[in-house]
């Protein structure tokens, strides 16, 4: 049976090779249909869900802006583990005082654009540092660049974009994939912080990755199906075939990620009560170009930096350098 929400024009032959010609909401909606729910595992657990305490004052403000601007001590191992296994899970990143800010202005903005009720079970937004002020000062945050220019052994990192995801209870699993499928980048040098803000315990859905920098050579001659789950399904049977280690552990409240492009990962159903929201921000090291041929599965690449075709240098003023010295003003 073909995707209910595979755009008509996308819909008439096999090829990927073609532009998205949906928008932001309608690709996630596709994109989470191409999931085998099948394969998802109850989860009994009742480890309730840690929530963070929202306050908004001047103050508050004030120290979440300087936490976003300090330094964050990476240690050696995590470097290394990052470019071992494809990804590191850092503990006590960020405070619980800016998540609790976080959450509340991406609940906010994403209610301002799809409405309160939107009759959706993973709901998205794009783009919302460039008109929202608290969303802006984590995407461009000179702490989360450090680390992911580091963990990535590169003299600067640039952004790509950033999402707004919220996985309502009752959503099912998201989709294995590596996002060098998604990001039209040519470059090595890519990965994305995913960003928690409440805890997750197994039955909310937390980041699954296969563990191995180099596990996506197990998978990567497999033909993607645009239409149906099948892709989802032959790359879980062949990861148990090849008895590839899966890291599917719970994020404490603070404990985000930082997954390479190569890493191939997935993520559960949400089988809580509370909406499981992630605000995941990517990288790539500066001096990269465009692919010479996008695809469907980048989606609206050219809205994240706009002005730049397939195969010329990336630097649009939405792709700017972040880091230490390079603080956004």
């Amino acid at each position: 049976m073909t995707n209910k929400h595979l755009p008509e024009l996308n819909a008439q032959d096999e090829a990927l090779a073609q532009d998205w010609e949906g928008d932001n909401q309608q690709w996630w909606n596709w994109y989470m249909g191409s999931a085998d729910n099948a394969l998802s595992v109850n989860d009994s657990s009742a480890v309730p869900v840690q929530l963070p305490e929202f306050v908004d004052s001047e103050t508050t403000r004030a120290a979440v802006n300087a936490e976003l601007c300090a330094s964050y001590r990476l240690d050696d191992d995590a470097i290394s583990r990052f470019q071992r296994d494809g990804y590191v899970k850092l503990r006590d990143v960020l405070s619980a005082a800016a998540l609790g800010l976080l959450r509340a202005e991406m609940e906010r903005c994403l209610v301002a654009e799809l409405g309160t009720n939107p009759g959706l079970e993973f709901r998205s937004g794009e783009m919302m540092w460039l008109s929202n002020e608290i969303i802006r000062a984590f995407v461009l945050s000179p702490r989360l660049a450090e680390i992911a220019a580091r963990l990535l052994g590169v003299a600067s990192v640039r952004l790509y974009h950033d999402n707004s995801l919220a996985k309502e209870p009752g959503c099912g699993r998201t989709p294995w994939h590596y996002d060098r499928d998604h990001f039209p980048i040519a470059s090595p040098d890519i990965c994305t912080a995913w960003i928690p803000v409440q805890s997750i315990p197994r039955n909310m859905g937390p980041l699954a990755f296969a563990v191995g920098m180099n596990t996506y050579r197990l998978v990567e001659s497999l033909p993607f199906s645009k239409f149906d789950t099948s892709y989802d399904r032959a790359v879980a049977e062949l990861f148990e075939k090849h008895d590839v280690a899966i890291d599917d552990g719970p994020f404490d409240l603070g404990e985000i990620s930082f997954h390479h492009a190569y890493s191939f990962h997935t993520a559960g159903p949400n089988q809580t009560d509370e909406s499981r929201m992630v605000l995941a921000t990517t990288y790539f090291a500066d001096g990269a170009r465009v692919v010479p041929q996008p695809t469907m599965i980048s989606g609206d690449w050219r809205k994240f930096m706009p002005g730049v075709e397939a195969g010329e240098l990336i630097n649009s003023e939405y792709n700017p350098v972040l880091l230490p010295d390079h603080a956004p003003g």
